[in-house]
Parts: structure tokens; sequence; C-alpha cells
């Protein structure tokens, strides 16, 4: 169920070593016991997080990819200390002991990682205050976007100038569609047109600086996802010589 456990057993050799096989043998044998007393361990999630971690020694910004993925290790590892636990209550102590002991699942900075990011393309409101006062921001200005554009198509002057009543983007700024021959009585900025010519894609003046307003919002909620992302990447790399032992261990277990 991982790449890291495939590659071990694809690299094993036989042995002439009676204390190495031994060894092999009780570790084999206690793996089964556990099996055979509470299930399988799912190893789900363990991807190699090396290139990640010398980033982060490096001082880079990981990418939210790259922060699920060690979430992923993270989350395998909380499944392995709990399976551990689960299993050592009625057992006696086995050769595996060391290995499950010596798992640090990290679960507050899994948690943290988990609360700030949703998924690959999906920052959370909550993963700060400024975000959420940004976004807030663009709903806001968005909103009074829809309501002066949507007071224009419900002008009837208007309405006669437009080849359809719709709302349009171009270049991420909201336009209407307006017929060529009608371009002069529909004040604002051409930013593009159809194949045929027959249609102007025109920004109206009076959502002219609620557009520039909206742009820059976004400008500043790209900014503070990627502080939001470093952050998270300095709390990931507090703790790299963990993450390391973890994805030593789970790939031997």
């Amino acid at each position: 169920t991982s790449s890291a456990g495939r590659e071990k057993c694809l690299a094993l050799l036989p042995s002439s070593d009676p204390e190495e096989i031994r060894q092999a043998q009780q570790e084999t044998g206690d793996a089964l016991t556990r099996i055979y007393q509470k299930g399988s361990l799912s190893f789900s999630g363990l991807s190699n997080p090396e290139g990640s971690l010398k980033r982060l020694e490096i001082g880079a910004a990981l990418s939210s990819r790259e922060l699920l993925d060690l979430c992923g290790l993270l989350e395998a590892a909380k499944r392995a200390k709990a399976y551990s636990r689960q299993v050592r209550s009625d057992l006696p102590a086995d050769s595996l002991d060391q290995r499950f002991d010596g798992i640090e699942p990290l679960t507050p900075l899994l948690e943290e990682i988990r609360r700030c990011i949703l998924d690959e393309d999906e920052i959370s409101d909550d993963a700060s205050p400024a975000l959420r006062n940004i976004r807030r921001s663009i709903r806001n200005i968005n909103d009074r976007i829809h309501g002066a554009m949507n007071s224009l198509l419900n002008s009837s002057s208007t309405r006669t100038y437009l080849q359809e009543a719709v709302i349009t983007m171009r270049n991420d700024r909201y336009c209407l569609p307006v017929k060529a021959e009608y371009k002069n009585q529909v004040p604002g900025m051409i930013h593009d047109q159809s194949s045929t010519g027959s249609t102007l894609f025109i920004e109206p003046m009076s959502v002219v600086k609620l557009n520039n307003d909206l742009k820059e919002q976004f400008l500043k909620e790209k900014e503070e996802i990627n502080v939001i992302l470093a952050d998270l990447s300095n709390l990931t790399a507090e703790y790299i010589p963990y993450i390391r032992d973890d994805y030593r261990i789970l790939s031997e277990l």
C-alpha cells in the first residue's frame, strides 16, 4: 500500500547471516501476530517527503500540494501509533515495539495544515484573519458590481444596445456584449470583440473602479495565501528530523 514499502520488498535479498535471519523471521512472526489479533494496518498516503524536506532546509516555502502530501505521511503515522496502542493492550512485548515507539504523529502540525488547506486548490477562509477579511471584501465588491451591471441590463435604453442581456468576463473584468454599431452608446472600455466583429465586450465606466478594486483584492488574496503557506512551511521545518524518522519507520513496517 506504499511505494516505499514496495521498494524495500523489491530490494530484499537472501541472507546467510543466522542472526539476521532469526531477527527477520521474528519480526515477520510478530507482524502476523498483530494482524491476527487486531487486523491489518493501512500505510496509504505514505509518499517520500525527501524533496519537500530538502526544500524546507534551504528556507523555501512549500506548495499546498507538498504540504498535503506531508499530511498523508503524518496521517499514516497517526494510524500506526493508534494501531500500536490498540494492539499492545493485550499482547506481550515483541520485536516491533521499538519501531512503533519511535513514530511521532505530530498531530498538532497535521491539524494545523488541515485547518488551513482544504484541498490542493483551496485555502480555508479561516487560515488567517487577513484572508477572511480580504475574501469578505471580494464578496462585497462582487455584489456591488453585479448590482451595477444588473441595473444596466434592466434599463430599457441599454438593453437595446446589447447582443444578449448577460454579464460576461473578459480579461478578468466584468463586461457587457454590445452591438458594434452601438459602441458609442455604452461608455466604457473595450476589452474584446467577437470573431465576426459584430459584438464588442465593453466594461461600463460605472464599474471600472469596482473592477480595479476587485483586481487589487485578488492580488492581496494571492499574497496572503503565500504568507500562509510560508508560515506553514516554517512550522513544518521545525519537525524535519521527526518526519524523516516517521517515513523510515513506516517504510520498514
